[in-house]
């Protein structure tokens, strides 16, 4: 199977170690970033999304027009924008783009946020809405003809799309969530179900529930998996270890410390948590943090727990052909996609570039070429046996 690697670009350069300076939209760096993103070999960059971050879609297209191979993942909630509009947003980029576009569902697990954008439902009723939202943008990308709709969250009569996906039969949907609501609507409508960095066995466990959700409807072959990490290299495995006591050294710096309206109120990184969070796949993380400072060979959680798991927090550890063993380890789970970006955004897609993504896929061809080679002896022995019980 082959695989995929997605990066991050942001709008300016910050992360949990790089407080915010500047403008928050610095068009030089984001094409710099997106640039290292297409000649490292990434096939797509994430646009992140929150209520207080410039326009992903905007981003989006200006990436496009620096780039011309790299595909970008953007981050959309379901319940600002109509599912009929967002529908014909995503096929005009699609065209645009020639094809270069997917779409990451987030439902939203943090009530304070999703209410600064004015969305007061609760978990489990943004679950039912997301349901509803997607069957739509389907519906609509699907249909020759203007269809009319009555639900719990949305009524329109006559809609109609005459700009339909490039892609067939529709653009890459990825989805993220971990409880009990999202897989099952991610079992319904995904293509590519999104888990953030956690332990082998939870990877696998998730892997599992999704697949049988998606059973019911026929689709347990059909999603595939994604797992975000911020891999973390040295030269030796004591030169990664000591970056990342750095990293967290500094993180524990700036915690708090950042004030101003130039960004760190857009991402909210330096933020520690009030209270537990809601949403289930940071309660996992914070499970996974639970274990111990590093839980496997080499996932490094001490960021997430820091931060009390605020999204994509947890970190591979170690040479290149360490961290590329751990991430084949995952890929031997089901995981085909890995979302990777790094505390130091431009510097570290850069060397991910160089060091992480030849050496995987290189070593996934190595396998597959091993898997055809005893695919075809098996087929010749089993030639060799009829045609001698036949001879």
């Amino acid at each position: 199977m082959p695989v995929e690697f997605i990066g991050y670009v942001g709008t300016q350069e910050v992360s949990e170690i790089i407080p915010p300076s500047g403008p928050v939209i610095d068009p030089d760096y984001t094409r710099r970033v997106a640039l290292a993103h297409e000649a490292g070999g990434f096939d797509r960059v994430l646009m992140a999304h929150s209520s207080a971050s410039p326009d992903a879609v905007v981003t989006a297209a200006q990436v496009f027009a620096d780039t011309s191979r790299l595909g970008v993942l953007l981050a959309h909630r379901p319940g600002f924008v109509a599912p009929t509009l967002i529908a014909r947003t995503l096929a005009t980029l699609d065209h645009f783009s020639k094809g270069r576009i997917a779409v990451h569902i987030i439902s939203g697990g943090d009530d304070a946020d999703q209410r600064r954008d004015g969305d007061f439902l609760d978990h489990d009723q943004r679950y039912a809405r997301t349901a509803e939202y997607l069957d739509i943008i389907k519906r609509i990308w699907a249909s020759d003809a203007p269809i009319d709709h009555e639900g719990a969250n949305y009524r329109f009569a006559q809609a109609y799309s005459s700009v339909k996906p490039l892609q067939r039969p529709h653009l890459p949907i990825y989805f993220g969530g971990s409880s009990e609501a999202a897989i099952e609507v991610a079992a319904r409508y995904a293509d590519v179900y999104a888990l953030w960095g956690e332990s082998l066995a939870q990877v696998s466990d998730t892997i599992a529930r999704v697949r049988t959700a998606a059973a019911a409807y026929g689709r347990a072959e059909h999603i595939r998996f994604s797992l975000s990490l911020r891999p973390i290299l040295g030269r030796t495995e004591a030169d990664a270890w000591a970056r990342a006591d750095d990293i967290l050294a500094k993180a524990k710096a700036l915690q708090g410390n950042v004030g101003g309206d130039n960004g760190a109120g857009a991402l909210r990184l330096f933020e520690k948590r009030k209270s537990p969070p809601a949403n289930v796949g940071s309660q996992r993380l914070l499970e996974t943090a639970s274990q111990g400072r590093v839980v496997d060979k080499r996932l490094w959680t001490e960021i997430a727990a820091l931060t009390g798991a605020k999204g994509n927090s947890t970190s591979l550890v170690g040479t290149p052909d360490q961290v590329v063993e751990s991430l084949l380890a995952y890929y031997e789970l089901g995981v085909t996609t890995f979302l990777i970006r790094g505390f130091n955004p431009l510097l570290d897609s850069i060397e991910y570039g160089h060091e992480i993504i030849p050496r995987v896929r290189a070593e996934i061809a190595h396998r597959e070429s091993l898997d055809r080679q005893s695919l075809d002896r098996q087929s010749l022995e089993r030639h060799v046996v009829k045609t001698a019980k036949t001879g």
